[in-house]
């Protein structure tokens, strides 16, 4: 497996992880809001990156109070949007610097494979946290470990 296919994998299974969640949290009681926020927080970084390697405008904050409802609307949009981007890709253009300003105003210039990597363990760690807060909850969080999805074939497809 090349790495461009592997990254395609690595973006279907963060897409089905993402759907696990929002599964879950659909299934909760939870009185607090900050499952919810924290995967908000995981969507718009993702829009945000995306939106960066594109040169396209900011179109969330990057901590955004999004409704459940929201956040479905943005797992079902940016599956489709990772999928072409990453279709678009080739080994050459990996290398490819995107120069962008952080929401500090900061101004940075990070390769595509970096970002890629970035948004995938940003992801990875923000799912953790809404696990955690989840059982601190008394809650059952969603099981978004990778083997796991592999097992079912959870990322073939997507």
């Amino acid at each position: 497996m090349d790495l461009i296919e592997h990254l395609r994998r690595q973006f279907a299974y963060d897409a089905w992880a993402n759907r696990e969640v929002l599964a879950a949290l659909s299934a909760s009681a939870s009185s607090t809001a900050r499952p919810r926020q924290l995967l908000a927080h995981i969507l718009s970084a993702q829009r945000l990156w995306l939106e960066r390697m594109r040169k396209q405008t900011q179109t969330l904050p990057v901590w955004p109070d999004l409704s459940f409802e929201q956040c479905e609307a943005q797992v079902s949009e940016l599956a489709p949007l990772w999928s072409g981007y990453l279709g678009q890709l080739s080994s050459a253009t990996l290398s490819d610097n995107v120069a962008y300003q952080n929401s500090k105003g900061e101004k940075w210039t990070s390769s595509v494979q970096d970002i890629l990597t970035h948004v995938l363990l940003h992801s990875a760690y923000h799912r953790g946290q809404i696990a955690s807060q989840m059982r601190a909850n008394g809650e059952q969080p969603a099981y978004t470990d990778f083997i796991h999805a592999v097992r079912q074939n959870l990322t073939e497809g997507d």
